[in-house]
C-alpha cells in the first residue's frame, strides 16, 4: 500500500520513526469512515439478500468488501469501518478518543444509507412482494431468530470472543512493525473467517454498523434483539484493546534505564533547534529543551500505521 510522504518531516520520518501519512482533518477522516462502512455493508448485505445462486458466500463477500475498504480508504481515517474497532483502537491507545464518536455514528449512517439503497432497489422489483422478509433473513438474532437455536448466553459469549479476535487482529496488522501492505488481507480474510463461524449462531454480525442497517429496515423482531449486537462486539473491543495496551505497556523501557559503556567516554554531539516549536513572542524557532530520546517500544511505535500522522495522534 502506497502512502504519502507530509513535506513538513524530515527524512520522511516524525520523531517516533514512523512513516507518518498525509495529514486530513477530522471531516475527511469522518466520510471516509462512512464511505467505507457503505461499502462493507452493501456489499455484503447485497450478497446476502440477493445471491441465491451458488456464487461467493456472503461471509467471504463481508471480507472481500472490507479487505477492499481498508486499501481504498485506510490511508485516510484509519480503516476502522466498525464500531468495535473504533472502541479496541481508542482503548488500545492507537486512536484519540476524540475520533471515537464521529466515527461511529459516521459507521452508523454509512450502513444505513447502503441499506436504505437496498432498500430502494428492492421494492422497486414488483416480483419480491416481501423485502421486509429479505431484510430479516440477513440480520443478526439469537434464541429462535438463531439458524440452530443458540440461546442468548451461547450467542453473546462467541460475539464476543470473536469480536476481540477480530480487534485484536486489526490492532496487530496495523500496529508499527507489522507488515503494512499485509494489514488489509489479514482483516478481512479475519473478518470472512470469524462471520463463517458465527453464521448457525448470530447469522454473523462482530459490527454493530451492519447489524443496525439490517435490523432497522425488517419491521419486524430485530430491532428489539439489536442491543446483544452493540453489546457483546464492544465487550470483545474492550477486551483486545487492554489487551494490547498491557502489551505496549509491558514493551517499553524504562526512560532512566541507564546506558551500558563500553568504550571510553564521548562528547555528546550539539542539540539542533527543533524548529517546529515557536517562540510565542517572537514568531521564530525556538530551541526545545533536550531530553532523554523516546524509548523503543514507547506507545507511538506500537501506534497504528493506519492511524499514525498528524492529526491522529490521540487527540481526535
Amino acid at each position: 500500500m502506497s502512502h504519502e510522504i507530509h513535506p513538513a518531516t524530515d527524512a520522511g520520518q516524525d520523531r517516533t520513526g514512523a512513516l507518518p501519512l498525509r495529514s486530513y482533518g477530522p471531516a475527511a477522516r469522518t466520510a471516509a469512515e462512512a464511505v467505507g462502512s457503505f461499502v462493507v455493508v452493501l456489499t455484503g448485505l447485497g450478497v446476502t439478500m440477493l445471491n441465491t445462486q451458488s456464487g461467493v458466500p456472503p461471509t467471504l463477500a463481508f471480507g472481500i468488501a472490507l479487505l477492499a475498504a481498508m486499501i481504498a480508504f485506510g490511508y485516510i481515517s484509519g480503516g476502522h469501518f466498525n464500531p468495535a474497532v473504533t472502541l479496541g483502537s481508542a482503548i488500545a491507545g492507537r486512536t484519540g478518543w476524540g475520533s471515537v464518536l464521529p466515527y461511529i455514528l459516521a459507521q452508523l449512517v454509512g450502513g444505513l444509507a447502503a441499506a436504505g439503497l437496498l432498500w430502494l432497489l428492492l421494492s422497486a422489483n414488483s416480483q419480491l412482494t416481501d423485502v421486509n422478509g429479505l431484510f430479516a433473513a440477513a440480520s443478526n438474532g439469537f434464541e429462535e431468530h438463531s439458524a440452530a437455536q443458540f440461546p442468548l448466553s451461547s450467542s453473546f459469549l462467541a460475539e464476543a470472543v470473536c469480536a476481540a479476535i477480530l480487534v485484536a487482529v486489526f490492532l496487530g496488522a496495523t500496529a508499527r512493525h507489522a507488515g503494512r501492505s499485509t494489514a488489509p488481507f489479514a482483516v478481512g480474510l479475519t473478518y470472512a473467517a470469524l462471520l463463517t463461524l458465527l453464521l448457525p449462531v448470530t447469522n454473523g454480525g462482530l459490527n454493530p454498523a451492519r447489524s443496525t442497517a439490517s435490523a432497522l429496515f425488517t419491521g419486524d423482531w430485530a430491532p428489539a434483539q439489536l442491543w446483544l449486537f452493540f453489546a457483546a462486539p464492544l465487550v470483545g473491543a474492550i477486551i483486545a484493546g487492554l489487551v494490547f495496551r498491557s502489551f505496549d505497556a509491558a514493551g517499553r523501557k524504562p526512560a532512566s534505564e541507564p546506558a551500558t559503556a563500553v568504550g571510553p567516554a564521548t562528547a555528546a554531539p550539539p542539540v539542533a533547534p527543533d524548529t517546529d516549536t515557536v517562540d510565542a513572542g517572537s514568531g521564530t524557532p525556538a530551541a526545545a529543551p533536550a531530553g532523554p530520546a523516546a524509548p523503543a517500544g514507547s506507545p507511538d511505535d506500537a501506534r497504528s500505521f493506519f492511524d499514525k500522522g498528524p492529526g491522529t495522534t490521540g487527540r481526535g
